[in-house]
């Protein structure tokens, strides 16, 4: 099937809108809504917030250390195969979770869903979008990312309602059935991961772009670092020091702040209405960050992000339990554009420092770098909180963190191309 003539909407354009959609269950079921499972697992399972929150660890260490197989996997196979037999594993860890009794099974059950959940999120959706677009790519790499955001604020409102009216195992149950439902069908029709697949080039032209390197030698564009390559130099490091520092420190508090709120005093209805600011802010976050690294270096807009991460964790810091909930929804929005940066930033900073011919391999081993990160985040907020009986120690620790990681991603330089083999 070929899609050319100018009075066709580009078919890029369809596959930002379903790796949004993809991505809006990726994020929407297992990240943004996990902290609203944590007291009602504590009381049900009678385990402590540190205990309950290590199934979170299990589950992003599983997307970190899955990430690299998965991205040579796309890079071998593309991502059509890829992304429905994640939904389906996915899909499965939910179900996994919904007969959970025991803590042993709700780790196993976040095990599997991490698992699926490498193999159809940011790593394969990522790809697809750099490969379809050159010029306009941090822009649409936006649009896409959007989705993460977006799963928040469709998903945090949908299970506090399921928490409120049925509960957690109804909840996780819903989730698995609908990820298997919509991507399954969704990925085998649509998605495609390459322009050439279906006679097209990157951005609709009707030629492929040629652009010079370093060198003044042009090339097509699929020029790029091997993964030994990438991580013999500093700018890969300097990448994995500042998103690895800045993930786990926003993961941290994003996940401990539902927690923090009702400790506070807050109801549960404010607590999901906070996760939803974060949710909306990261959403619009990813669309701005997007469009902002068509603009500015990559590396700088990053930074900017992560300033606004910092500024939202010092807010949240001062809210009081007579404090308004315009405070609370303040700190939301901040976290949530600052988060906004991390997926169309990295993607970038790969793409435009270390290529795309093995883009799949190097992004997904700093997605696993920066996975870690994400991963014990939240574990040590919980650990913290079950140690102090306050979440203050595991906030400053993380705006420290903060602070440490904007330079480092500032000292990012593009290293010189490697010569072929």
């Amino acid at each position: 099937m070929r899609f050319s003539g100018s009075k066709r909407v580009f078919y890029g354009y369809y596959l930002v809108v379903v790796t949004f959609i993809i991505l809006v269950l990726f994020n929407g079921c297992a990240v943004s809504v996990f902290s609203l499972f944590v007291r009602p697992l504590e009381e049900s399972l009678g385990r402590g917030r540190g205990e309950i929150m290590a199934g979170f660890t299990f589950f992003y260490l599983l997307v970190g250390f899955a990430s690299p197989l998965v991205g040579r996997l796309v890079d071998r196979y593309g991502a059509r195969p890829v992304i429905p037999v994640g939904a389906i594993v996915m899909g499965s860890g939910f179900l996994l979770l919904s007969h959970a009794s025991e803590l042993w099974l709700f780790y196993l059950g976040y095990v599997i869903v991490g698992t699926g959940a490498a193999a159809l999120g940011p790593v394969p959706c990522s790809a697809v979008i750099s490969n379809w677009f050159k010029r306009k790519r941090g822009t649409a790499l936006g649009f896409m990312a959007a989705g993460i955001g977006a799963g928040g604020v469709i998903m945090a409102p949908f299970v506090g309602f399921m928490l409120s009216h049925f509960d957690w195992r109804t909840a996780y149950l819903s989730m698995g059935i609908l990820i298997v439902v919509v991507i399954v069908p969704l990925a085998l029709a649509l998605i495609r991961t390459k322009p050439s697949e279906m006679g097209l080039y990157p951005d609709g032209d009707a030629a492929p772009p040629f652009v010079p390197d370093e060198s003044g030698q042009k090339h097509n564009g699929s020029a790029g670092f091997t993964l030994k390559q990438a991580t013999g130099t500093s700018a890969f490091w300097l990448i994995a020091v500042a998103f690895s520092f800045s993930n786990f420190a926003n993961m941290s508090v994003f996940q401990a702040s539902s927690s923090f709120l009702s400790d506070s005093g807050y109801p549960i209805a404010t607590a999901a209405s906070a996760l939803g600011a974060v949710g909306f802010g990261s959403a619009t976050g990813k669309i701005v960050f997007g469009w902002l690294c068509d603009r500015i270096q990559a590396n700088r807009a990053c930074a900017i992000g992560i300033a606004l991460q910092l500024a939202g964790t010092l807010m949240l810091m001062s809210v009081r339990p007579d404090s308004t909930v315009l405070l609370v929804w303040g700190y939301g929005l901040l976290l949530g554009l600052g988060v906004g940066a991390w997926l169309p930033t990295l993607s970038m900073l790969s793409s435009n420092n270390f290529g795309l011919l093995h883009y799949g391999a190097v992004f997904g081993t700093l997605n696993l770098l920066n996975a870690t990160g994400t991963a014990t985040g939240p574990l040590f907020s919980g650990l913290v909180h079950d140690v102090t009986g306050s979440y203050l120690g595991a906030f400053v620790t993380c705006a420290i963190l903060m602070a440490i990681a904007i330079p480092s991603v500032l000292m990012v330089r593009r290293p010189s191309t490697p010569r072929s083999p």
